[in-house]
């Protein structure tokens, strides 16, 4: 007589999902969201108040600028999802060159942003000129401070990567910095059509 054994199949036990990157970042990025989501609505309703200063004074932005700055802004994200691939891959020189790419597509973003208000200063545009320059100076400031810091961010990730501090497991830092730029970027995809395009 023959004896079967049969031996039941477990499927392989599902990833647990996990949030990339420190909870706390997350508070933190989900705050500032908060913060800019309160500014694009006080901008609309104020657009909606007058909606005829808002459509001339519109008309005077630099929207060539604004599109340059939108491609700098997504090629660095860009830059920082090829970093954490390489980081991943245990490939750090690569992890490194593609957050130094994502820091000079930063710095592009801030050299174009500050030839737009330089142009604004000489032609006597300050935040008391009117509702609209008092939005789009204050909105395209907090972003620009927002972009500085992401860049001092990933400075000290380059600098962390280059010692070989990220790899397979150790992510963490990385993850939480690059979640940081991407609200960054999100931010902008969001300001740039309402405040420069959206009639």
């Amino acid at each position: 007589m023959l004896c079967e054994t049969v031996h039941r199949i477990e499927p392989p036990a599902a990833a647990t999902p996990r949030l990339p990157g420190d909870l706390a970042v997350w508070f933190f990025i989900l705050a500032e969201l908060l913060v800019f989501a309160v500014f694009f609505v006080a901008y609309a309703v104020a657009r909606s108040r007058d909606t005829a200063l808002f459509d001339s004074m519109q008309a005077g932005l630099d929207r060539d600028a604004g599109a340059i700055n939108t491609v700098l802004l997504v090629s660095a994200s860009w830059c920082v999802a090829r970093a954490l691939a390489a980081a991943e891959a245990r490939r750090q020189p690569a992890n490194v060159r593609w957050l130094l790419g994502a820091i000079a597509c930063g710095a592009g973003f801030t050299l174009v942003k500050s030839a737009e208000y330089a142009d604004k200063f000489a032609a006597g545009v300050t935040l008391s000129s009117d509702t609209f320059h008092m939005f789009y100076l204050s909105l395209t400031f907090f972003h620009f401070m927002h972009v500085i810091l992401g860049m001092v961010v990933l400075a000290v990730l380059a600098i962390g990567s280059a010692r070989g501090r990220y790899g397979p497991g150790r992510m963490n830092g990385l993850e939480s910095g690059a979640a940081y730029w991407h609200m960054v970027d999100l931010v902008w995809l969001v300001l740039f059509p309402l405040v420069y395009v959206l009639h």
